[in-house]
């Protein structure tokens, strides 16, 4: 499946389609080892090809930039390939008799993932008790769509004491409790952190993904599982995989903190950031909220961390040069967090923060003056648009969380024309690791007037993706002469010019448009991955393609 080029090989692409900006109309492509050389005609590359070269014949198909996912858990996906997948359960009863009948296949720990409760006609998740009898009293984790919480058997709950501990609810479990039992459900060998990690490399890889932002911190994995990822410990072999840009989520509150941190991990780190909560997740509903929740006027959500103590963080980030960020999801959670962008501009000054280029993950629930401030402050949105399609609509989860306030919910359309920089990525396992989804996602939101084009949806998946990790290349994410190989190519069913504007035809075939053509998104099969490469080393090739 995986293959690595001669660094000298000259191999032409044509007879497809090229995404390219040098030349929206090319259809071939010339790759010199890890650089695109040429991009032109069909014509010229008939007049340029010789027997020095490999020929690709594309059929048709599409060459484009290859994707960058900005937020994944690498062994989280792997992981959850391998356990039960409870995404397609649609009621509790359905839940309790899957782990039944799973409980009869195997022994040990019982693990699974991505159930949603929002939509089954109990209005209610199983209690411990329930998953006792399922399970036949077996220790039992299942966390749900969002990762943020979990329900747990009561064998496992007394094993480890989860009823006097912050966030147990009769099974299920939240803040402390969860991340006791989450941490319980994870104890891994490197070696098995290592098979699972491959399998989401290839996976990532075979969706035409080239390059994922890692965003480990210590309640999600130890920081071997990090190291071992960059190369610093255990090993993942030698086949070849997306790169990894890697995050570590954990607050810094000095100096040494920070350079600890940083040597920790080899110097390799982008950033201090990623999944360093501010607050938690709609699903669980602990992301803090201004106004209490629709459903459970009862509560507002949490914050985990406070103003100072993220203010000191992006203080010592920045003064380091290097990126800080947080997971933030509710409106009151960011809030705080521009209350200490604010304090820290005090510190180092506004201009040296913008420059650092920190980012926010999620970025969920926001207002037009909060839009205002990132700009003012130069912070980067890694968003998920597959959660709008997941949970977004009058009846989806947001709704039944946050009423009419569901409508702001994941602003796309109005991040980007405030001038926000915006990139997207699957939070994978929480969603999956499926790009041209995302795209058709942020296409298609649930609010017509957050809708954005598919051009920029490809932008915010590739290019945007590059630049917002500060890997030091300005030209990764484009198909142009002198620029990296790094690109995917795609068997689609129609390509086309794309726009977000409703009111006039979606779709367009016209070549006046001087735009590089994408796939049609409404055709009701997406693209097919035929294959992957970056920096000119095959990272993917189906069984079917030349």
């Amino acid at each position: 499946m995986n293959s690595t080029a001669p660094a000298n090989e000259l191999v032409l692409y044509r007879n497809g389609s090229v995404y390219s900006s040098a030349d929206p109309f090319a259809t071939a492509m010339l790759v010199d080892g890890g650089t695109v050389a040429w991009v032109g005609s069909e014509q010229a590359a008939t007049s340029i090809q010789d027997s020095k070269m490999r020929v690709v014949d594309l059929q048709g198909a599409l060459a484009a930039p290859g994707f960058v996912d900005s937020h994944v858990h690498l062994t989280e996906t792997g992981l959850a390939e391998s356990s039960l997948d409870l995404s397609g359960v649609r009621s509790l009863a359905e839940l309790l008799s899957t782990v039944a009948a799973a409980a009869g296949e195997s022994s040990g720990l019982l693990l699974g993932h991505g159930w949603d409760e929002s939509g089954w006609p109990e209005a209610r998740i199983p209690t411990a008790a329930e998953l006792d009898a399922a399970s036949g009293n077996r220790r039992v984790y299942l966390a749900r769509a969002d990762v943020h919480c979990a329900v747990v058997s009561g064998t496992l709950a007394a094993e480890l004491g989860l009823s006097g501990m912050d966030g147990w609810d009769n099974g299920f479990v939240t803040r402390g409790a969860h991340e006791a039992a989450r941490t319980a459900s994870r104890n891994l060998s490197l070696q098995e952190r290592a098979r699972f990690q491959r399998a989401a490399l290839d996976l990532a890889a075979s969706r035409g993904i080239v390059a994922v932002a890692e965003m480990a911190a210590p309640h999600i994995a130890p920081p071997e599982d990090l190291r071992q990822l960059l190369g610093l410990e255990g090993t993942l072999g030698s086949v070849p995989g997306p790169q990894v840009l890697p995050y570590w989520g954990q607050l810094a509150t000095t100096e040494q903190d920070l350079a600890d941190l940083r040597e920790a991990f080899g110097g390799k780190l982008l950033g201090l950031a990623g999944d360093l909560n501010i607050d938690g997740s709609f699903g669980a509903r602990t992301a803090a909220v201004r106004l209490p929740y629709a459903d459970a006027p009862e509560t507002s959500g949490s914050l985990y961390l406070g103003e100072e103590e993220a203010a000191r963080h992006l203080e010592l980030a920045t003064r380091a040069g290097l990126q800080a960020g947080f997971h933030v999801i509710g409106d009151a959670g960011l809030d705080t967090v521009l209350a200490a962008l604010r304090r820290a501009a005090e510190a180092v000054g506004e201009q040296k923060l913008r420059a650092a280029h920190h980012r926010l993950e999620h970025v969920e629930l926001t207002d037009d003056g909060a839009i205002a401030e990132l700009v003012r402050f130069g912070v980067t949105a890694s968003m998920q648009p597959s959660f709008d399609a997941a949970w977004g609509g009058g009846s989806g989860m947001y709704s039944q969380r946050l009423g009419s306030r569901s409508s702001s919910m994941n602003r796309f359309a109005s991040l980007l024309s405030a001038g926000v920089p915006v990139v997207f990525g699957s939070d994978a396992p929480v969603t999956a690791l499926d790009p041209w989804r995302t795209v058709q996602a942020a296409v298609s939101h649930s609010n017509p007037q957050e809708r954005i084009s598919a051009r920029a949806a490809f932008i915010a998946h590739t290019r945007a993706g590059w630049r917002a990790a500060g890997t030091g290349n300005p030209m990764l994410g484009q198909l142009a002469p002198g620029t990296p190989a790094s690109f995917a190519v795609w068997e689609a069913d129609e390509l086309m010019v794309q726009t977000p504007d409703s009111s006039v035809a979606s779709w367009s075939t016209d070549p006046r448009a001087g735009t590089p053509l994408l796939p049609a998104l409404d055709t009701g099969s997406l693209p097919r991955c035929l294959q992957t490469v970056h920096l000119g080393t095959e990272l993917y090739r189906a069984p079917d393609f030349n």
